[in-house]
């Protein structure tokens, strides 16, 4: 079954705001001026080309890279500068491109790490937490492997892997930096129904980094666009997913189009060799 986009009408208080953010690399702006807001049970797919910025907004939302200008507050008005490590890590969570496996632990022991910020000093005071990371290897189907070495994973396993993690650690906002790297089809339009369902029934807010632009218009109810560091749109995918937003953004005609079957949004950027016939593959 495809993935339905929903789009809530109801005004929220965000849980986690960008005001004005700018971050940098020594003396490289790479993201500059920007404000978004994840808003609980709402989906926001930050897009763009390679090097505008998106990665590097997600660890500053995460407060894994400082930003060097602006402010990032939480639902109660709290500086994300001004909480512990491990209180933050109890709001939000983030799913980053690249983590590394460490040799002889298995899934079950990297899913459970997710519940490290809610044990108390010595290990204990998480009652829950048992529960808690079985359900989250269910979801992202790597019950099975739950005795496997994570270093013995291929690189869809281990990234659906590092996700159970940050499901288990049950934060009201997750980050996910590009989270279909490495998945086959299947797993890929099944993450998205995670994420889908994680909104929708759980009332988290999600930012999601994706260059798939297809998978932006059927998972997000927001798209923020990112180019050279700013934003450049943002609002409903079908209001920033148009030809005359992304074919500057992206240096390349981008043909925008309503699949007739199912009614999403989709987009076919024009190469040289764009007349050829083409098999159209539905996520």
């Amino acid at each position: 079954m495809p993935y339905l986009c929903y789009v809530d009408t109801n005004p929220r208080t965000p849980e986690l705001t960008a005001d004005g953010v700018c971050a940098a690399y020594g003396s490289t702006v790479v993201v500059d001026d920007v404000s978004v807001a994840l808003v609980p049970g709402r989906v926001t797919a930050l897009i763009g080309p390679n090097g505008s910025g998106k990665s590097t907004l997600l660890r500053t939302l995460a407060h894994l890279h400082k930003a060097s200008a602006g402010q990032i507050t939480l639902c109660e008005g709290e500086s994300v500068t001004d909480l512990k490590a491990k209180e933050l890590a109890t709001r939000l969570t983030l799913l980053s491109q690249s983590r590394s496996a460490p040799g002889g632990v298995t899934v079950r022991e990297v899913v459970a790490y997710g519940r490290h910020p809610h044990r108390s000093r010595w290990g204990g005071g998480d009652p829950d937490g048992h529960a808690i990371v079985e359900r989250a290897m269910e979801l992202t189907g790597v019950a099975e492997l739950a005795e496997r070495g994570v270093d013995t994973l291929s690189g869809g396993q281990a990234q659906r892997v590092w996700l159970a993690s940050c499901l288990a650690q049950d934060t009201p906002v997750l980050l996910l930096d590009e989270p279909t790297t490495y998945l086959d089809l299947r797993y890929q339009v099944e993450l998205l129904d995670i994420v889908r369902d994680l909104a929708d029934e759980h009332g988290i807010a999600v930012g999601i980094v994706l260059h798939d632009l297809d998978q932006a218009a059927a998972v997000a109810d927001e798209v923020v666009l990112l180019v050279e560091g700013r934003v450049t749109a943002v609002g409903t995918p079908q209001e920033v997913l148009t030809t005359e937003l992304l074919s500057p953004a992206y240096g390349v005609t981008v043909d925008v189009h309503v699949d007739p079957h199912d009614g999403h949004l989709r987009t076919r950027a024009r190469a040289r060799h764009h007349a050829r016939p083409t098999i159209a593959v539905a996520l």
